[in-house]
């Protein structure tokens, strides 16, 4: 029986072999330290710097801003490489989704960061006759979305520059948040708050809370909302939500590898 692995090719291309070896730990890991990566492709540290840097540049990696190691980023997601690590997040979230909606009696998703947009990974509908619909694989503007505040409001500030290099931002209703810094400004206030709202920014009717999840360690991996319609978000409601929304987020946490 002959080998099925493939030939390796009559000119490799050193670098592109390393930033491919990178992703493959970038999918097997939860986070990749600069001299992990160094010594598991044994090329100097600057080197492996460089590698991850435009990794990250093109949405392969990000670095989370308290521990400084590196992640899968969206754009594993987008293409289906981080089967083991970020799209594995929906098995282990789910029964905490399904309890969040029968506690808020709302719709609840499961969001991602891609780059300026959030990808809704899953979903729990409300069991309520007018309610938020279902949105999984439907792509928004992070900026527009609670959740997507909550996500970027957990970037550092380069990436978020990055992200936003232009001061003016499309919206998607007269709502929407259209400069960067009026953006800044939400973050800004997501962080002290800890949790991010959104009230007929995305769909004139609709509101939201969202909430960020962690990992036990402290790396932002999706974030939760709760949609409802805006005639059922008082101050009280909207307080029971994110107070909901909060225990669900760190149940998630605790429960991921």
């Amino acid at each position: 029986m002959k080998n099925s692995v493939p030939k390796a090719p009559a000119y490799p291309i050193e670098s592109v072999d390393n930033a491919l070896k990178l992703l493959h730990l970038l999918r097997k890991q939860s986070h990749l330290r600069v001299s992990e990566a160094s010594a598991s492709i044994g090329v100097a540290r600057s080197t492996a710097h460089r590698l991850l840097a435009m990794l990250q540049h093109h949405g392969f990696a990000r670095q989370d801003p308290v521990s400084r190691a590196y992640v899968a980023g969206p754009a594993l997601l987008d293409a289906g490489l981080a089967a083991l690590r970020d799209r594995d997040i929906r098995t282990p979230a789910r029964p905490f989704l399904e309890t969040l909606s029968r506690e808020t009696g709302e719709t609840v998703h499961l969001i991602a960061l891609q780059g300026r947009e959030v990808l809704f990974l899953d979903c729990v509908e409300s069991a309520r006759t007018v309610r938020v619909g279902n949105r999984t694989g439907l792509l928004l503007p992070a900026h527009c979305t609670s959740a997507g505040k909550a996500l970027l409001a957990a970037l550092p500030p380069d990436r978020f520059r990055s992200l936003y290099p232009g001061e003016r931002l499309e919206g998607l209703t007269r709502r929407s948040i259209r400069t960067r810094a009026q953006l800044e400004r939400e973050v800004r206030l997501v962080r002290r708050r800890g949790y991010a709202t959104n009230f007929g920014e995305t769909e004139e009717d609709i509101g939201s809370v969202g909430v960020l999840i962690q990992d036990r360690q402290r790396l932002a991996r999706a974030a939760l909302s709760v949609a409802a319609p805006t005639s059922r978000l008082t101050g009280k409601t909207i307080s029971a939500m994110v107070r909901a929304a909060l225990r669900a987020a760190a149940a998630i946490g605790e429960a991921l590898p």
